[in-house]
């Protein structure tokens, strides 16, 4: 988890894009489109840590089911 949000649990999109090691226009790109859970504050995304996990969790499932 990024170290600067160990306490609350919520992280940016550079937070997500740092955890995920994609870029951060990916992460406006996959949230935009509503396939990352995510939410606005102030007009800026944020993210639950465990909204993340379960979601990569659901990919790795996703992926896993298609072989």
């Amino acid at each position: 988890m990024p170290k600067n949000s160990s306490e609350s649990g919520i992280l940016t999109i550079k937070d997500v894009a740092e955890y995920l090691k994609v870029t951060e226009r990916t992460i406006y790109r996959l949230a935009a489109a509503k396939k990352i859970p995510g939410f606005k504050v102030g007009g800026m995304w944020r993210f639950r840590q465990a909204d993340i996990d379960a979601w990569i969790a659901a990919q790795a499932n996703n992926v896993e089911g298609r072989d």
